[in-house]
């Protein structure tokens, strides 16, 4: 199916989601079972109203959408994959725009209402998929009539979508098709959003005085949250508390004042704790890393209930360890690990159940590798993915199920490269490490951290842009780089990486 992401990002870049609709409709009825394109296409109503860059000034709910996108995504994928059967149930949470067809342009750029939808998909094929995605999200399903219905018929000899059929061109519709039926034009939103996008020192001077005042006002919430964090750690012999989403300072007090308050109703079952890092998160458990997850929205039930069971998910935890020891026995001395991600975590139970399956297939072929021939690299274990890939940063990303023949060849045949990408990845690290701190002490800052999803080759140029501009309305700010301009409840300041400056203006 290729990379249906890449899809599903850029599919407002050249055509109106509402009138090809049809055309996907019509070409469709022609087709036993929609295709990873076709259910990007159908799906135009959906992405509109949740895609990410419309959530610029909301960073959690947009963190939310990017990583269900991406679990989306690899739902429709493992469906298309030959000789599927069933798909792990997959629990989805999406904001949807409450989108008014016939509203300005101008006033859409700003981000509209929302609402929160959550919904499991249990479906068996992509065609189910998107009609579930779209009722769940209350959204029309006028241009999916009849596809049902030709869904069960024989497949026609109509020629099959692919860069040969001219359903696949780049459509522009004429401007006058938007005057007369109210419909936005995505082209022209784009266009528009980034007209009002400002230079950064245009923005920074009309928003430092509020970052400013709310960043002295949130002083003493932070004083309270490094002494609560510091009185846990010490408590319980914590090794760390960590937050997986970008809540604010008053927010993260409150769940660290819960925790304090479970230890005193219930202090026998919070011993269980020491010496594990505390991740708090969407829900309650065990990562694949062995840290302890606790869930914002449970009860402290729940997590009490957790603590008791945490000897078992110790066990659990040393299975883990056992089967990446023999993994990487078999593989040359690769090293089986887990990549911490904004994405959804994985479970210790999911983890260990892909680690034994994996384990069991190295096992029913004995294959010839060098016990050290690619020691020093690393890979990590995913469920959704049909091939192996090399990470740009130099990781192998393995599909569970992968055939240990095709594993061997291509591990061998990918090693030179993984070890040049590792030596790039972490030449950039030592770079983006220095500029940072150049950039921290030239330019008085408080903090400067980025997003997790800003990238090394992103974060280095903007740093170096950021001393060239040298502007003095960031002195003593908590800045961070992310994509998008923002300032949060807590005073810290977001800018965009490719932050247009007053004499380059970056598209």
């Amino acid at each position: 199916p290729g990379d249906l992401i890449a899809l599903l990002f850029g599919v407002f870049s050249n055509v109106s989601p509402w009138p090809c609709l049809r055309h996907v409709a019509a070409h469709l009825v022609h087709q036993r079972a929609l295709s990873g394109a076709d259910a990007i296409n159908a799906l135009r109503p959906f992405y509109f109203a949740v895609h990410p860059d419309f959530f610029g000034q909301h960073p959690r709910e947009r963190e939310v959408n990017e990583n269900s996108l991406k679990r989306l995504n690899g739902y429709l994928e493992n469906l298309q994959k030959p000789g599927t059967r069933s798909v792990q149930p997959t629990k989805l949470t999406f904001y949807v725009r409450e989108i008014k067809e016939k509203e300005d342009i101008q006033k859409d750029v700003l981000p509209p209402g929302f609402r929160s939808v959550s919904f499991t998909l249990q479906t068996k094929d992509v065609l189910t998929t998107v009609m579930d995605v779209l009722k769940s999200c209350s959204l029309s399903t006028e241009h999916m009539k009849g596809l049902k219905a030709s869904s069960e018929s024989p497949k026609s000899q109509q020629p099959v979508a692919g860069h040969g059929n001219p359903f696949y061109r780049p459509i522009k519709w004429d401007k006058s098709y938007y005057s007369f039926t109210g419909f936005r034009d995505p082209e022209q939103e784009l266009k528009q959003a980034k007209k009002v996008e400002p230079t950064l020192s245009l923005w920074l001077r009309n928003h430092e005085k509020e970052a400013t005042k709310k960043q002295n006002a949130s002083v003493p919430r932070r004083e309270e949250l490094k002494r609560l964090k510091k009185e846990l750690c010490q408590k319980f012999a914590l090794e760390d508390i960590r937050w997986q989403r970008s809540w604010g300072v008053t927010h993260r007090c409150c769940q660290l004042q819960s925790l304090s308050r479970l230890s005193q109703q219930n202090p026998e079952a919070v011993l269980n704790l020491r010496g594990h890092t505390i991740i708090f998160t969407d829900q309650s458990g065990m990562n694949a890393s062995g840290h302890v997850m606790l869930g914002t929205m449970d009860v402290h039930h729940q997590w009490t209930k957790l603590f008791v069971s945490l000897p078992s998910y110790r066990s659990l935890l040393q299975q883990t360890e056992w089967l990446k020891e023999r993994i990487s026995h078999v593989l040359g001395g690769i090293q089986v690990t887990n990549i911490e991600r904004l994405g959804p975590v994985q479970p210790i139970e999911e983890h260990c159940s892909i680690l034994n399956t994996f384990h069991k297939r190295l096992l029913a072929r004995r294959l010839a590798l060098h016990p050290r021939s690619l020691q020093g690299l690393a890979m990590t274990l995913e469920n959704d993915r049909s091939s192996p890939s090399l990470h740009e940063m130099g990781h192998f990303v393995i599909p569970a199920t992968c055939e240990p023949s095709r594993l061997q060849t291509f591990l061998q045949s990918m090693a030179w490269e993984a070890r040049q990408r590792i030596k790039h990845r972490k030449q950039l690290q030592k770079e983006e490490e220095e500029v940072l701190l150049h950039c921290l002490e030239a330019l008085a800052l408080r903090n400067l951290s980025k997003e997790p999803s800003v990238r090394h080759n992103q974060m280095i140029p903007c740093c170096r842009r950021l001393l060239e501009e040298r502007s003095p309305l960031m002195e003593g700010l908590r800045v961070e780089v992310s994509h998008f301009y923002s300032v949060m409840q807590d005073g810290d300041l977001c800018i965009p990486w490719d932050w247009k400056g007053a004499s380059l203006k970056h598209s």
